[in-house]
Order: structure tokens, then sequence, then C-alpha cells
């Protein structure tokens, strides 16, 4: 993901609800609570990297208010690494409540 820019970081946090609410689909939250911990963790962190509200909407839209030439490339691989490990928790919920819909 090194060459992901701003604005792809910015399509993948604002993304995050929606992947979240489809990956738990009709499935018990409590199913996958611990990966769900997880994917908040890294919203968190994301959020505290960038200076703003521990929410995937908010990270969204201070990635997008903020000009390219004020980007660090530290800052911009926090926020891809968080990133990253967010889509690895939503693919560990999606892995879980596949198969209790399996059942």
């Amino acid at each position: 993901m090194a060459s992901t820019t701003p604005a792809d970081l910015a399509t993948s946090f604002r993304s995050l609800a929606r992947r979240r609410r489809e990956a738990i689909g009709d499935a018990d939250p409590a199913t996958v609570a611990g990966d769900l911990e997880d994917l908040q963790r890294h919203v968190d962190a994301a959020a505290s990297a960038i200076g703003a509200p521990a929410d995937a909407d908010a990270i969204a839209a201070a990635i997008e208010g903020r000009r390219s030439e004020d980007w660090a490339e530290a800052t911009l691989d926090t926020l891809r690494g968080h990133a990253l490990d967010a889509g690895a928790a939503l693919r560990r919920i999606i892995a879980i409540t596949a198969t209790a819909d399996d059942d």
C-alpha cells in the first residue's frame, strides 16, 4: 500500500462503517467482539495520528482537509498501516460471520 494516496486513504476510512455493517450482517456482534475491538483500536490510533475524532468518517474528512504539501511520509505510513490492519479485522469478521451463517 506504499503508493496509496491521501485520497485513497480517505476512501478506505470512509468505507469502514459500511464495510463493518456488511461484515456483521445479521450475525450477533458478540460473536466478533474481539475483532470489532481490534477494528476500533485501529480507528482510534489513526484518529490520534491525524488529530481527528475517533470516527472513520472524521478521519476521512481530516485526510481530505489536509493539503498535499502538509503531509509527512511517516503520518501517511501510519495511516496506511492502520487502514490495512482495519481491513484485516474486517476480513476476520467476514470469515467468522460467514461460518456462522453456514451453521
